[in-house]
């Protein structure tokens, strides 16, 4: 019995002088390699907001304190791939004591390696020492997203090691007109250029570069609106010129009233009636195609002169020949005045395209998101009147072209005409002194006498 207790106490021995061997290890002072980060931000450099904005300058700081029983040598931190920035101004500060309010002068050697900043200490810092380090004139990139640093540190014995727990930077997605506006506004010409309150006020340049990609949104919808509700107001028009020319009174009297009214009242009342009477009375249109039915419509009622004018102004004749040769009354309209009037009215539609486009800028005041809205957007949270310009430009950008078309359509139409009721080209004068052309009887008769200006007679003819 004795020798089967003696393994069982030699185990238990054992296992207790294990037990005190870890107890005394953990109680024990151990060296303490490990960097504690307190704090790694960037400075805020949006308008408006806390946002750390990509391509725009921006500071960091960060903030670290290492073990009671550390001394520095070396401090490094690697910047994210892309990311510019400048050690020319770099601080680096040293707090010590029990409240970390006491500030000892360090000196320190900046230098550049690619990414990596490297600080390196003239001596052997204090042990339990509490650094700060700014670095300024930083450029993340403009894509955005979590800029991760990692770091490293040097202690006194030449041992390196890693600092560890360093919080990613949070930086917002910037697009390239907007890292262009901010590059513009650190130029000396655009600070001078500002420094006039006129030109700050309706021609800042990083507002026109910041402006432009946000008001040509504007631009696409507006240009989308009009191609929807022009090609919808051409064949509406065309039918209420039709009625308006028709035999029935009835059909007279709709299309009269129609286009009286529509022409007689505002376009912007037209568009608060509709996006605020419409949902009123429980029918709900999304803003896009209620914007296109207003537009049309109001288009449709000035169309519809246009379109009537140029149908009147085809000579009767040309309805008589179409039923000589056999065409009823909605065979000559189709395949002979329509298109003569198309030809004859292009222009006039051309002037009404522009206008219409020009309109779409009163959809600003029910919320639709075209030009001047975006604009108007961009206005209220720079306080310049720049993004208007900006708008106004988009607008020539469509009307120029076309109001020159119109011209050149005008003078095409114009010489056309002139040239069909002359009979071709006009014959050259006789010179002074060259006898005159024999004359035909019809050109006797037409020609008036150089005596007693009347015209000849036959029977003056027959004398002659």
């Amino acid at each position: 019995m004795r020798r089967t207790h003696r393994p069982l106490a030699a185990l238990f021995a054992v296992s207790l002088l294990a037990t005190l061997a870890v107890v005394l290890t953990c109680s024990l002072p151990q060296a303490a390699f490990g960097f504690e980060v307190a704090k790694c931000t960037a400075r805020p450099n949006a308008d408006t907001g806390s946002d750390v904005l990509g391509g725009v300058d921006t500071r960091i700081t960060w903030e670290g304190q290492c073990a009671d029983d550390e001394s520095l040598t070396q401090l490094t931190l690697t910047l994210p791939e892309g990311t510019q920035y400048s050690l020319d101004d770099a601080r680096v500060t040293m707090l010590t004591g029990e409240d970390l309010m006491t500030r000892v002068d360090v000196t320190v050697d900046a230098q550049m390696d690619g990414q990596t900043a490297r600080f390196t200490f003239s001596e052997p810092t204090q042990p339990g020492g509490y650094f700060r380090i700014e670095i300024y004139d930083v450029f993340f990139p403009g894509s955005g997203g979590d800029m991760q640093l990692t770091g490293t540190y040097t202690l006194a014995d030449e041992s390196v090691h890693d600092i560890e727990g360093i919080p990613a930077i949070g930086v917002v997605n910037v697009s390239p007109a907007e890292q262009l506006s901010s590059w513009l506004e650190s130029q000396d010409w655009v600070q001078q250029w500002n420094s006039n309150k006129f030109l700050r006020l309706f021609l800042n340049p990083p507002i026109i570069v910041s402006s432009f990609p946000v008001v040509f949104n504007g631009f696409l919808m507006a240009i989308g609106i009009v191609a929807v509700a022009f090609p919808l107001a051409i064949p509406f028009g065309l039918i209420l010129a039709l009625m308006r020319m028709a035999r029935f009174r009835i059909l007279r009297g709709i299309a009269s009233l129609y286009v009286n009214v529509v022409r007689g009242t505002p376009l912007f009342l037209q568009i608060y009636i509709a996006f605020f009477g419409l949902p009123l009375a429980g029918v709900q249109i999304p803003p896009f195609p209620l914007g296109v039915i207003v537009l049309a419509m109001n288009s449709s009622a000035y169309l519809c002169e246009i379109f009537r004018a140029g149908i009147q102004s085809i000579p009767k004749g040309q309805f008589e020949a179409s039923r000589s040769l056999g065409m009823n009354g909605a065979q000559t309209m189709l395949f002979v005045i329509i298109p003569q009037t198309v030809r004859r009215v292009i222009p006039t539609m051309t002037s009404e395209f522009i206008l219409l486009y020009k309109d779409t800028s009163l959809l600003a005041a029910v919320g639709v998101m075209e030009v001047v809205m975006y604009a108007k957007t961009i206005v209220a949270s720079t306080g310049s009147i720049t993004p208007y310009i900006v708008a106004a430009c988009f607008y020539l950008v469509i009307t120029l072209p076309l109001a020159k078309l119109v011209g050149m359509l005008e003078a095409k139409l114009a010489g056309s005409d002139s040239g069909a009721s002359g009979g071709g080209k006009r014959k050259k004068r006789s010179k002074k002194g060259a006898p005159a052309p024999a004359l035909n009887e019809a050109d006797a008769l037409r020609r008036p006498d150089a005596m007693d200006g009347d015209f000849i007679t036959p029977e003056q003819m027959s004398s002659l």
